[in-house]
């Protein structure tokens, strides 16, 4: 595009971005929270019956008193549904599966695994974070002050050579962070071969640890993908492959019921468990096993599960079939965008030009729209490209939505247009400077 056309361009968009200023929108669109009507879905947990049995589990525990650190039976058995395991390789805690992976952390951290020196004691303590990923798990690694090595996430997971390759030369390098289905933000899935390779692969450090965040196992948005789609278990592949400790598996209910008020869960084996146990009974006495019991009451099985993500699907499916037209229709001649189509999860990764990610936020932000902090999908905040934005599509109706995906069209095309003027007229100055004078 020539300058004549780009400046036509940027007056197109600047008058275009102006109008949108004026709508005085207030879209948050920061996080993948549940819309109001996902939450809607489960109003019938609050609506327990209240007879003289309402309280007791299965197993004769009265739920209003103290006790049951691993949870309740049937709340194992609900929650090995999403971690894909066996009930008896469960515990079951609060609400919160992230606080669940920084106790799991912490305790590596302060005492170390099954033996071996606590991490506080190390010179350094890595960890590999696929790229892009999620914040908050990036967090928990900031808070210890641990030194993260970004790894490409491609859509079957993470780069394995370039994982085999850092573990096998480093004893420092701990851990590796892993969302298998519908990977926050890309949506990847991975495939039985990765699961195998991180399996097997071998680890210079003997206490290297996988934790496996499940946190969309059954977040699909079709009965296809719900049909097709099943990542190979970890914990099944590292017993096969002689690394039965290797994985901690976590999951929670918070995109299924209530965010911040559902039911967390971990999995793992025997000998992780019975290590956990032992720390985790020096601050806990049991996690809230009311809550727990209303849950399975309201869920009941996995078939039960299926019946309730079908309707939040119903809810979500047309805000990411939205996503995809939007995008397609406001940046599709732009050859440096691309964008995933993910098949569940609650994330689209948007990939603008080069240099373009954090003035197009900012732009937004203006506007009335705020995303997700450009750079929020790497280490620190820091993307070395300035290229990856997350959009998170649940919260706004689709109205709202709409809005809001023409707002971020706007800014994307309005910063690259910029930054193609800016190199036209660098261009230009150095031409003028090479150019011959009349004396020459």
């Amino acid at each position: 595009m020539d300058r004549s056309r780009l400046e036509a361009e940027r007056n197109r968009l600047d008058q275009q971005y102006r109008q949108l200023k004026a709508q005085g929108l207030a879209l948050n669109m920061a996080r993948g929270k549940p819309s109001a009507e996902q939450l809607d879905l489960s109003m019938p947990l609050l609506s327990a019956p209240a007879d003289d049995r309402a309280f007791i589990a299965e197993d004769g525990t009265d739920c209003r008193n103290y006790g049951g650190l691993d949870g309740l039976p049937e709340a194992k058995r609900l929650m090995a549904c999403l971690l894909d395991d066996r009930p008896d390789n469960v515990i079951v805690g609060g609400s919160s599966s992230l606080t669940l992976m920084y106790d799991a952390f912490a305790r590596y951290w302060t005492f170390g695994v099954q033996g071996d020196a606590p991490w506080c004691t190390l010179p350094v303590v890595k960890w590999i974070c696929p790229v892009p990923g999620y914040d908050r798990h990036f967090g928990v690694l900031e808070a210890f002050g641990v030194e993260m090595i970004p790894v490409p996430i491609r859509d079957d997971g993470p780069d394995m050579e370039e994982v085999e390759r850092i573990v096998a030369e480093d004893s420092l390098v701990k851990g590796i962070w892993c969302v298998p289905q519908y990977s926050n933000p890309t949506g990847a899935v991975y495939a039985p071969e990765v699961v195998d390779r991180l399996a097997s692969m071998t680890c210079a450090a003997t206490d290297f640890r996988i934790f496996w965040d499940n946190a969309y196992a059954v977040h699909h948005l079709s009965d296809q993908a719900a049909a097709t789609i099943r990542v190979r278990d970890i914990h099944e592949a590292c017993r096969q492959a002689g690394n039965p400790d290797r994985c901690l598996k976590f999951a929670s209910t918070s995109k299924i019921t209530f965010a911040g008020a559902g039911v967390a869960a971990l999995a793992a084996s025997p000998a992780n468990l019975s290590e956990i146990r032992l720390r985790m009974s020096a601050g806990v006495i049991g996690y809230d096993k009311l809550n727990q019991l209303r849950h399975v009451r309201f869920l009941k099985d996995e078939e039960g599960i299926r019946r309730h993500m079908r309707a939040h699907a119903a809810l979500l499916a047309p805000k990411f079939d939205l996503v995809q037209r939007k995008l397609e229709q406001g940046l599709s001649d732009i050859g440096a965008c691309s964008w995933t189509t993910p098949q569940g999860g609650y994330f689209v990764s948007l990939d603008v030009p080069h240099g373009c990610a954090r003035e197009a936020v900012r732009r937004a932000r203006e506007v009335g729209v705020t995303l997700t902090s450009a750079g929020a999908t790497w280490p620190q905040g820091r993307d070395p490209r300035d290229a990856n934005i997350r959009i998170a599509p649940s919260m706004p109706s689709l109205s709202e939505l709409e809005q809001a995906l023409d707002v971020l069209v706007c800014c994307v095309r309005a910063a690259y247009v910029d930054q193609l003027l800016a190199k036209t007229n660098e261009d230009a100055q150095e031409d003028a400077r090479e150019a011959p004078t009349a004396d020459a």
